[in-house]
């Protein structure tokens, strides 16, 4: 990765940032607790993947119908953002294979 990608790469996040401060206060603080159960759980290629520019669109028109950010994504935003990862590979699987144990009860 070059310098130009880099800087090309933090012009995509501050305008990203830009959309995100740009929402209503509930629509960010939902995002902020997205964002940040996704960086701790989520897919491994989050950073540079569809995944939360696909989130800042959907509350982007949330916003602009009128809706509230729980009318949206419903009260459970755990329950929101695994529904949102799916099967993608995750960080956990991930340590799980460095490990080489297979998930316990509580993992499944």
């Amino acid at each position: 990765m070059g310098i130009r990608d880099i800087i090309e790469d933090k012009k995509r996040w501050r305008a990203h940032v830009a959309r995100v401060k740009a929402l209503p206060l509930d629509y960010r603080i939902v995002y902020r607790e997205i964002q940040q159960y996704l960086f701790k759980v989520g897919p491994v290629d989050l950073p540079d993947g569809p995944l939360l520019p696909g989130i800042v669109d959907f509350f982007e028109e949330g916003a602009a119908t009128g809706k509230g950010v729980l009318d949206l994504i419903g009260d459970d935003v755990a329950a929101f953002c695994d529904d949102l990862v799916g099967d993608s590979r995750t960080r956990a699987d991930v340590l799980r294979e460095c490990t080489g144990r297979e998930p316990g009860p509580a993992e499944r």
